[in-house]
């Protein structure tokens, strides 16, 4: 039952892969299945000095390998969540925002099942 106690609904996690983190806020965990059902948040990608942070509030949830996810400090989150807060999400910009999550995660699928 340690998987359990790892996240509770309501917390914020996120997954990273080459210097990009892909923010989330914890649904539910499936301990049955060691998975994590996680609503993403933001996508933040490191572009020379500035990070690039991109709105997923209107993307799909997801459900991924528990193991993979770390807990998110409040204080990075805060920062980097008021700047898409400050902003209406604008539905021409939700293609291109689901395009940068699945990209993301192929990403990530693939390099976790070339370690496997």
């Amino acid at each position: 039952m340690e998987i359990e106690a790892k996240f509770q609904a309501g917390q914020i996690v996120f997954l990273e892969y080459k210097g990009s983190r892909l923010y989330a806020e914890v649904i539910q965990v499936v301990v049955e299945r060691n998975l994590c059902w996680v609503r993403p948040l933001l996508l933040v990608i490191q572009e020379y000095e500035l990070p690039k942070v991109t709105d997923l509030r209107s993307t799909s949830d997801l459900l991924w390998a528990i193991n993979l996810f770390q807990p998110a400090l409040d204080t990075e989150v805060i920062e980097l969540y008021t700047q898409i807060l400050v902003k209406e999400p604008k539905p021409e910009l939700f293609p291109a925002a689901k395009q940068q999550l699945h990209q993301f995660i192929q990403q990530l699928w693939q390099v976790n099942q070339n370690e496997a």
